[in-house]
């Protein structure tokens, strides 16, 4: 009973921090949430304007939006939660003066108000192609859906280990950045692992974050599939990631109380 009441509680301050965020992010400018949508739109019809400019068509019959939103959608959902839950508890220690407050509740809170936030923006953005094509046709919901996730959680593990070094050094938050940017370029938003030279392909398949970009695409594509998407390489970078945060943040829990 005990347990299940702990649980019950930690989850009341995960949603009420949640809601927090929901206000302190978005709330306190009126375009707050049509921004939430803008920016990865602008990106996305970016990089699909250069891909017209250079006459460069998407794979497998897709069309240059939706290749380009299936990989940018993932890409900023894991980075977006690795850095706002990196900064949770630098960002919000004034909450951790609450008793039920707890430094992981914090990082929770954040990951899955970015689940939540880019969960929407791609129901929208990809809901308005199909408005304007007059064409919506997702092969596997659920594909999209794991891939989505497997990425808020690959990003909220990443910026849980980020969170408790930042703890123990301010260098952490300057280092996340420069260490993540990269990223950027061979996390399949400008390609597909099939496209790519065959020697090139398990390379390719080290960086856990292409894996999303690949399943997400291989649930939305009726041509595509999923042939080089590994699961379980993917859960076990999680699993690691989220071991490795979990135990630095105990060791961190003390000197954050002190402070």
């Amino acid at each position: 009973m005990s347990l299940l009441r702990g649980l019950v509680v930690q989850s009341e301050v995960v949603h009420a921090i949640f809601m927090r965020e929901t206000r302190t992010r978005f709330g306190q400018y009126r375009m707050g949430y049509l921004w939430a949508i803008a920016d990865p739109a602008i990106v996305i019809l970016t990089i699909a304007g250069f891909f017209a400019l250079v006459k460069r068509a998407a794979p497998y019959g897709m069309d240059i939006y939706s290749f380009i939103a299936t990989g940018i959608i993932p890409y900023k959902l894991f980075a977006s939660s690795a850095q706002q839950v990196g900064e949770s508890v630098n960002g919000n220690r004034a909450l951790l003066f609450y008793p039920r407050v707890l430094p992981i509740d914090l990082a929770l809170a954040r990951g899955l108000f970015e689940l939540a936030t880019y969960g929407a923006v791609f129901v929208v953005l990809m809901g308005l192609h199909g408005l304007a094509t007059q064409r919506l046709v997702v092969d596997e919901p659920l594909y999209v859906i794991a891939g989505l996730t497997l990425a808020s959680l690959l990003g909220t593990a990443t910026g849980l280990v980020f969170c408790a070094i930042g703890v123990m050094s301010r260098t952490a938050d300057r280092a996340r950045g420069p260490l993540l940017r990269p990223l950027f370029w061979i996390s399949g938003i400008f390609f597909t692992v099939e496209a790519l030279p065959v020697h090139v392909r398990p390379l390719a398949g080290l960086n856990p974050i292409i894996h999303c970009a690949e399943l997400v695409r291989s649930g939305w594509f009726v041509s595509y599939e999923d042939t080089y998407v590994d699961t379980s390489y993917l859960l076990l970078w999680i699993l690691g990631l989220s071991v490795v945060g979990l135990l630095l943040e105990r060791r961190v829990r003390r000197k954050i109380e002190v402070a």
